[in-house]
């Protein structure tokens, strides 16, 4: 590792240990490390942008091999230059050292383990000890090299090459730009683990010529410029077999806009077309499509299976769905996107009625001790703040599942999953315009978040639209869904279309039996206010639902 790197790694991680971590910029990073002068002009010289990308590969290259034991370790995300260090000791959770912005505290849960970490003297000693230890490595050669061979979860591993430049000395700058933004794109996306294409080099070197075990994808693409228009085309392959299983051209003007802007807005609609839930790796498929899944295929199904389960929510897709998560889990413990999706079907236990158990604890319970082993896992995994904020919402505590849910957003805007799911939160808590604006946006940007359709239609429903509330919920495929057709029944019946109101209130009263026998908890379970529960139990009372006296 070049002395430039180790010097810039020993500054940040001091200076943040110090407490000056809001000071770590740019320029104290060049005129302390780099020797840059007091005129250093941070927007036209690009030294501390370069060697950040640098010394995140090495970091990146080091924990994945001679390092992967190390009980510290040091990450430079993506977006700043201040160090995320953690303490790994082994067979324990990940504990943030200086966590930048915790989540709110909860409301106390009963836990069969003991999870408080001290953060006293001795986990700043192992924090600086590791900085010199992962100096001296870096510097001397990777002791121990070898590749694990059991991972925290589904192997699902994607190679990100370089962006080719086709362009000549004019196109370097946005192909090499593209290509480590994307790299810091694709990593908020926790379902996947992304090498660049050093890192698998590196790897396939340590294991004898061969390819890095369960590399399922490889992702790259081209840059040409001509007459001030930039065209970048990006191609998802497979891993196996070298075929194009994803490709797109993105074409941009190049006057009046920074590059760093274009490589960043070109970056983030890749990295959101390809690794999001329901992008071009995670396109929900069927239990019986187990021979399409490439690479670790029961790890990687069990993945797929959640979001074919998410989309449709059908009783008999939520047992096995479950069962397979559950058995992952136990292979996988630290696995932190495994249990924010068992979270799910453990909530959807109570809230949906499907397949609950009658031993304690209840499905609430279990789907609150999960999530929050999510976010214990991996504090910045978007997809466990996501199932946190849902598990908090349906139990009631509206106020900080929404604070959750924003914090999630902003870790990854560019995750139209958890934008939908917030925008869902948003309008049930009784700011139904914002919601379904953005539950439209998440649409919009992701066709195929197919099942929020519903949620759209109600957000319509409740803002007196029953035009666009009737085109939603057509265009929502979730007839295996009870809710859809509860739904449906209110805004079919509001729009008169009485024969399709009937029909959805026999097909809701034939999954949904026993709902009405007390529908304030129901809407009180989902945090409706009291003026939006008025307008509910009027809708049910009009579409032809048995609703009881007590609600009134």
């Amino acid at each position: 590792m070049p002395e430039r790197l180790r010097g810039f790694l020993t500054f940040v991680v001091e200076e943040f240990l110090a407490g000056r971590g809001d000071r770590i910029k740019a320029y104290s990073i060049a005129t302390h490390v780099f020797g840059r002068a007091q005129d250093f002009d941070v927007q036209n010289d690009p030294v501390v942008r370069i060697e950040a990308g640098r010394l995140r590969r090495a970091l990146e290259r080091y924990y994945l091999t001679g390092g992967r034991t190390d009980p510290v370790v040091i990450d430079i995300p993506k977006g700043g230059y201040a160090p995320e260090i953690r303490r790994r000791d082994r067979g324990a959770e990940p504990t943030p050292v200086v966590p930048a912005e915790p989540i709110p505290e909860l409301p106390a849960v009963h836990h069969t383990q003991d999870r408080t970490w001290n953060y006293g003297f001795r986990i700043v000693a192992i924090a600086m000890g590791a900085v010199l230890l992962l100096a001296i490595a870096l510097r001397w050669g990777l002791a121990e090299r070898s590749w694990p061979t059991e991972t925290a979860g589904p192997e699902v591993t994607l190679v990100v090459t370089p962006f080719v430049n086709l362009s000549g000395q004019g196109g370097e700058i946005y192909s090499a730009g593209i290509s480590e933004e994307l790299l810091s794109q694709l990593a908020r996306f926790r379902e996947l683990k992304v090498l660049g294409r050093d890192t698998a080099r590196l790897i396939q070197q340590e294991q004898g010529g061969q390819q890095p075990s369960g590399v399922q994808y490889l992702l790259g693409g081209s840059v040409r410029t001509a007459d001030h228009r930039l065209r970048v085309t990006s191609r998802l392959l497979s891993g196996r077999t070298g075929e194009i299983l994803w490709s797109q051209i993105y074409e941009r003007d190049l006057r009046g806009a920074g590059n760093f802007e274009i490589e960043s807005d070109i970056a983030a609609k890749v990295a959101a077309a390809v690794a999001q839930p329901y992008g071009a790796i995670f396109t929900p498929v069927s239990r019986d499509s187990a021979a399409q899944a490439p690479g670790n295929t029961d790890s990687y199904l069990c993945v797929l299976r959640f979001y074919h389960y998410r989309r449709v929510l059908d009783r008999d897709e939520h047992r096995p769905t479950r069962d397979c998560l559950e058995r992952l889990t136990e292979g996988h413990p630290s696995y932190s996107t495994g249990w924010a999706m068992l979270a799910y079907l453990y909530l959807d236990e109570d809230r949906y009625d499907l397949n609950r158990r009658t031993q304690a604890p209840s499905g609430f319970l279990r789907a609150r001790e999960a999530a929050e082993r999510a976010v214990a896992l991996d504090p910045s995994n978007v997809r466990g703040l996501q199932a946190l904020m849902t598990v908090l919402f349906f139990s009631r505590q509206p106020e900080a599942a929404l604070e959750i849910g924003e914090k999630a957003l902003a870790l990854n805007p560019n995750d139209t999953e958890v934008l939908a799911e917030l925008g869902s939160r948003v309008a049930q808590a009784g700011d139904w315009k914002r919601g379904a604006t953005m539950i439209d946006e998440a649409l919009a940007r992701n066709p195929n978040l197919a099942g929020y359709h519903g949620l759209a239609a109600l957000a319509y429903y409740m803002l007196g639209d029953d035009a666009r509330a009737v085109e939603s919920i057509r265009r929502a495929d979730q007839k295996r869904f009870s809710l859809y057709h509860l739904v449906a029944a209110l805004i079919f019946s509001r729009a008169g279309l009485e024969q399709e109101a009937r029909g959805s209130v026999v097909a809701f009263l034939k999954m949904r039996p026993l709902f009405f026998h007390d529908f304030d908890a129901e809407l009180a379970m989902r945090n409706f206010n009291a003026k939006d529960r008025l307008v509910l139990i009027e809708g049910a009372r009009r579409a032809g639902f048995p609703v009881g006296t007590l609600s009134r």
